[in-house]
């Protein structure tokens, strides 16, 4: 092999080489750009827009919860045979009105003991000068049980004399009461439909303005806004407590209505 054809093979080796490095470049700068756009995709040359949807419901569900709180001595079975007994006429008188035994929950069930303590400021002012006089821990003279529960009423027009009639019968406190829909899927949906419309129509509404055209959908994210009123009580106060004095007459309840609000923001790529 002559060295002319020698020098011809290097030539072509070192071009070879030249090619394959630059298409390597190219790849790495190809690959580095898309993983780029992956990580934040179009940051530079993308918009947002937001877009909301109200819908206005008339609630289905009152909720309210009672508790009976029973006081008594150190017997704490005697204590809670009271307690028991008399919650459990008060579900069945919830249960003889129609409400189902799903749409009664226990809230709460505690057992606290009650102290006396005594006073032994006359026992220290006597010991100056003498041995202190130890002061005797409290005593345990009784136990408290307080028993609460969530009820559920569906049928309006008996949520009145059903908590007006609790009272009566024992219940130490009836609070609480607010109004909800049961089933809020089919109501958000409508509302998340209008909010995103809304968005679609601003954002088409922005490229035509900016003599741009929209790419591809980025990012969409939402809030959802649904205040729980509380109802206005006989007594004049907002989820207050009916005490037994004020049971008589069932109070007037309206349910009113609710509005559901969904906030939608849209992120599109900028073409």
């Amino acid at each position: 092999m002559t060295d002319q054809t020698n020098t011809i093979i290097k030539n072509g080796m070192r071009v070879i080489g030249a090619i394959a490095v630059a298409v390597i470049a190219y790849s790495g700068l190809v690959y580095a750009r898309a993983y780029s756009e992956s990580i934040q995709p179009s940051s530079f040359r993308s918009f947002s827009v937001s877009g909301e949807g109200k819908l206005t419901a008339i609630p289905d569900v009152a909720e309210f919860s009672f508790g009976v709180i029973t006081q008594g001595g150190k017997n704490i079975a005697d204590v809670q045979k009271q307690n028991t007994e008399k919650m459990n006429a008060l579900v069945g008188f919830i249960k003889s009105q129609g409400v189902k035994d799903e749409d009664i929950k226990t809230q709460q069930f505690s057992i606290e003991p009650r102290y006396q303590y005594y006073d032994c400021s006359s026992r220290v002012i006597m010991s100056i000068g003498s041995e202190p006089t130890p002061c005797p821990p409290p005593d345990i003279v009784g136990y408290t049980i307080t028993q609460s529960a969530l009820v559920k009423v569906r049928d309006f027009d008996k949520i009145g004399a059903i908590m007006g009639e609790l009272s009566q019968k024992g219940a130490n406190s009836v609070s609480q009461l607010s109004f909800t829909i049961d089933d809020k899927t089919r109501i958000e949906s409508e509302a998340r439909e209008e909010a995103i419309k809304q968005a679609q129509d601003k954002a088409r509404s922005i490229a035509k303005t900016g003599d741009f055209k929209i790419g591809k959908l980025l990012t969409i994210t939402e809030n959802v806004y649904q205040p729980v009123p509380m109802y206005r009580d006989a007594v004049g106060g907002y989820g207050k407590a009916l005490s037994m004095e004020v049971a008589p007459v069932a109070p007037s309840i309206e349910p009113g209505s609710q509005e559901v609000s969904i906030t939608v923001y849209l992120s599109y790529e900028i073409r």
